[in-house]
C-alpha cells in the first residue's frame, strides 16, 4: 500500500470498515484507536471521521466482525486519553501567552474564557463531542482558557461515555437499517440540537430577566 492509498483508508475509514477489517482482521481495533486518539488529542487532525466511523463500527460489531466490549473499551481510553493530551497542550500554550504581553491577544478576553469555562465549560466539553471540528477543538480552547484539570477531566470522561456508547451501541442495534445508514448526519445533528436550544433558551431566559432588573 502506497502513501496516497493509505490516506485514502484514512480519511474514508468510515467507508471502507468492511474492506480493513477483510484485509488487517484485528489490526482494525488498531485503526480505528489511532484515528479517534488523533481525531482528538491534535487539532490539526478535525478532519478525520468521528460520529460516522463510530456508529458503523457498532454496525459490524452485529455482525460478529468485531467484538463490541473491546471495541468500546479502547474508543474510550483513545478519547479520554486523546481529549486530555489536548487539553494540556492548550493549557502549555495558554500560560506562556498570559506570561507575556502580546499586543494581539487580549488578556481580558482570555480571563473572560476562562470564567466562561468554569461556569459554563462542562457542557461544552460534552456536548462538543458530538460536533464534527468542535469535538477537536474544545479540549484544547478548555486548557487554553485554564478551565481546572479536575473539572475538564470529569466532563471529558462524561462526553467520551455519551459519545462513544451512544454511537456504537446505536449502530449495534441499528446501523443496518438503510433509512438511518443514509441519514446519519442528520439525525446525529438532530439529536445535538435536542441538547443544545434547551440550553440557549435557559441562558436567553437568564439575559431576559437580567436586563428586565436593571431595568
Amino acid at each position: 500500500m502506497d502513501l496516497m492509498q493509505l490516506l485514502d483508508m484514512v480519511l474514508h475509514v468510515d467507508k471502507m470498515l468492511g474492506q480493513v477489517i477483510a484485509n488487517y482482521g484485528t489490526m482494525v481495533y488498531v485503526v480505528l484507536f489511532a484515528i479517534v486518539f488523533c481525531e482528538t488529542a491534535f487539532v490539526i487532525f478535525p478532519f478525520l471521521p468521528g460520529d460516522s466511523l463510530l456508529f458503523i463500527a457498532g454496525a459490524f460489531c452485529a455482525t460478529g466482525a468485531m467484538n463490541p466490549w473491546l471495541l468500546v473499551a479502547l474508543l474510550l481510553i483513545a478519547s479520554i486519553s486523546g481529549n486530555t493530551i489536548n487539553y494540556w497542550i492548550g493549557s502549555l500554550i495558554g500560560h506562556k501567552v498570559m506570561e507575556r504581553d502580546y499586543r494581539w491577544i487580549d488578556k481580558n478576553a482570555l480571563k473572560k474564557t476562562h470564567e466562561f469555562y468554569e461556569k459554563h465549560g462542562g457542557k461544552t466539553v460534552v456536548l462538543a463531542r458530538f460536533v464534527p471540528i468542535v469535538r477537536t477543538f474544545a479540549p484544547f480552547v478548555a486548557g487554553f482558557s485554564e478551565m481546572t484539570h479536575r473539572t475538564f477531566q470529569l466532563y471529558n470522561v462524561l462526553g467520551a461515555l455519551f459519545w462513544i456508547l451512544s454511537l456504537v451501541l446505536s449502530g449495534y442495534f441499528f446501523g443496518n437499517i438503510p433509512f438511518i445508514q443514509k441519514n446519519l448526519n442528520t439525525i446525529v445533528l438532530i439529536g445535538v440540537g435536542a441538547a443544545v436550544i434547551p440550553l440557549l433558551l435557559g441562558a436567553l431566559w437568564k439575559l431576559f430577566r437580567r436586563v428586565a432588573s436593571k431595568a
